[in-house]
């Protein structure tokens, strides 16, 4: 029987899509540490996200997300 595999951090880039406007308002240039459908930091870094955030929560289970407008904040093209 074949299973599905749930993509990682679905969850995490779907809350972010849906409250990117309100989030780029409030936190535009710094980088989010999310968990499920929460934001559990902002950041100036990318690896003062990472630093802090697995303090407190294991690796794996948080996403980090660059905080800016638009669909190249979350989409990759790779040639």
């Amino acid at each position: 029987m074949a299973q599905t595999v749930k993509p990682l951090f679905e969850q995490e880039l779907s809350f972010f899509i849906r409250n990117q406007e309100q989030l780029v308002k409030e936190h535009e240039g710094k980088v989010l540490a999310i968990k499920g459908n929460r934001v559990l930091g902002v950041y100036d870094s990318p690896l003062e996200a990472y630093l802090e955030t697995q303090r407190e929560h294991p690796l794996g289970t948080f996403m980090l997300q660059l905080c800016s407008p638009g669909p190249d904040a979350y989409t990759v093209t790779i040639n």
